[in-house]
Parts: C-alpha cells; structure tokens; sequence
C-alpha cells in the first residue's frame, strides 16, 4: 500500500505544472481550471487534517464543496476534475511525507 501511494505521488508530481509544500493553517489557492478554491491543514493527535474547499470558478451563486481528510505517514489524495473533449483533466493531490502535507497540481 505504501509502495502504491509514493508511486502515486511520484506520478503526479513528475506531471505536475506545480508542488509545492503547504504550511499549518495557511491557506493555499488552489486552480483546477473550472473549478478554484483553497486548502490548508492542521496538526491533529491522529495525523495531518487537509481541508480543500472547491467551487465553480464562473457560477458566483454556487454552493463551494469541501473537502476533509486525514493523513497518515506517507499517505496521498487528490481531486480532479474531468477535462473537455479537447483538453486534459486537471488534478491537486496531497501527499504527507513525515511532518509535512506537499500539494502538487496538473493540467490547468
């Protein structure tokens, strides 16, 4: 499972058009083309809490979806959202790797 995890992240951040590393209870912006938002995390006693808050980028009126995971050691998630018929889908994965949550995106 670990093995498939890093594979995974390794995967992502080799197409990634961005990585970088996230700070404790800083917001990040986060761009998936159609969809924006942002994400942060805190420290809890039974990992790293990754809350993403997404919403459509041109329907003001929209209701913004979040979110919430918990990461354990080198543990990944990601969203994505599906591209058009011409273009690639655009993704955002987190990845913890020890004490730290990296956020790495693609396509848009």
């Amino acid at each position: 499972m670990r093995l498939l995890a890093l594979t995974a992240l390794g995967l992502v951040l080799a197409t990634a058009s961005g990585a970088s590393e996230l700070n404790p209870r800083q917001a990040h912006s986060l761009d998936l083309g159609p969809v924006r938002g942002s994400a942060y995390y805190t420290v809890e006693k039974d990992g790293l809490r990754v809350v993403a808050t997404l919403a459509p980028s041109e329907t003001a009126a929209a209701t913004p979806l979040r979110v919430i995971t918990t990461l354990a050691s080198d543990q990944v998630v990601s969203f994505s959202v599906p591209g058009t018929r011409d273009g690639a889908a655009a993704s955002v994965a987190f990845a913890r790797r020890g004490d730290r949550v990296e956020v790495a995106s693609t396509g848009y």
